[in-house]
């Protein structure tokens, strides 16, 4: 099979590796011209054959990089060419490109990827949408990609954005796993009867119901820094998690734990939060509590 794959960055380079590692053609575009194969878009299409449908994968950022590029390339493919997102973008976005392409007789399927650095030794995760012939034209590469074994493939649907909207939620659920870990490590690292904190949490990865690789990944920054002193405690969020709390108040679906796990980044961002100050002006008007005043120029916090 030959293949166009459009962004060579952190992902989108280690995959054209293991496509290439499973047999595959791939000639890559990159705007870094140090990691290309090809020197435009234009280029990377015609260096693909003309016998076959031509198969075009996008790999870059959601939003705007990712409509223009499947704009551009649609100036650029034929009829019965298919284009994929790979990118994380959001299942709205998918419809509207796919009925664009359709208008010209190009397929559509978009694939929500996950695997982030570690795709390339451990394979993909992929959730796609699309019609079942547009899937069967990129199965070769799907299969390059996927993990080795039973799992790690679905066909979520054959409407557009089946595939990212899937990908969508698992990114809303590893959001809530995370606080989860990330909770229970606050709380053990606060009291003083618990000696080793990165033990506890490597002694789960066995025979626990916990045990996970989100686990095995905390385990393994705790290891290069045991109690997370060389890190600021601020998370940012990409989109996904928003989008599928947006989807869960559209479709009256309750989503406590993600939608909490949201807020908690948000919460992560604000060095002095303004509610809590709220709060603490409530809490001090009806009972007296005490509040804690602003420290002077170098001083400590009154109280």
């Amino acid at each position: 099979m030959h293949l166009g794959l459009v962004g060579l960055g952190k992902m989108g380079g280690n995959m054209r590796t293991r496509m290439r590692n499973a047999g595959l053609t791939v000639v890559g575009y990159d705007r870094n011209p140090d990691l290309a194969d090809a020197d435009s878009l234009e280029a990377m299409v015609e260096a693909l054959p003309g016998d076959a449908p031509r198969v075009v994968w996008v790999m870059v950022p959601a939003g705007d990089p990712t409509s223009s590029t499947i704009h551009a390339l649609a100036e650029l493919l034929s009829e019965g060419d298919l284009v994929i997102d790979g990118g994380n973008s959001r299942w709205t976005d998918d419809e509207a490109n796919a009925a664009m392409l359709a208008e010209r007789g190009i397929g559509f399927v978009d694939c929500g990827t996950s695997g982030g650095v570690w795709g390339l030794e451990n394979g993909y995760a992929l959730m796609v949408g699309g019609a079942d012939d547009d899937v069967a034209k990129a199965q070769p590469a799907f299969d390059a990609l996927r993990p080795d074994g039973e799992f790690g493939f679905v066909h979520a649907g054959k409407k557009p954005g089946a595939g990212h909207f899937a990908k969508m939620v698992h990114n809303g659920i590893e959001y809530a796993m995370m606080q989860a870990y990330a909770e229970g490590w606050e709380l053990l690292e606060k009291v003083d009867n618990v000696d080793n904190v990165a033990e506890v949490f490597n002694s789960w990865r066995g025979g626990t119901v916990i045990r996970s690789w989100l686990l095995d990944l905390l385990v393994a920054a705790l290891d290069e820094d045991e109690h997370l002193d060389q890190l600021a405690g601020y998370a940012d969020d990409s989109g996904e998690g928003r989008w599928t709390v947006e989807a869960a108040i559209d479709n009256a679906v309750p989503m406590h734990v993600i939608a909490a796990s949201l807020f908690a980044r948000f919460t992560s961002r604000q060095d002095d939060s303004p509610a809590m100050k709220a709060i603490a002006a409530m809490r001090n008007q009806f009972g007296g509590h005490a509040v804690r005043t602003p420290p002077p120029p170098g001083g400590d916090a009154t109280a």
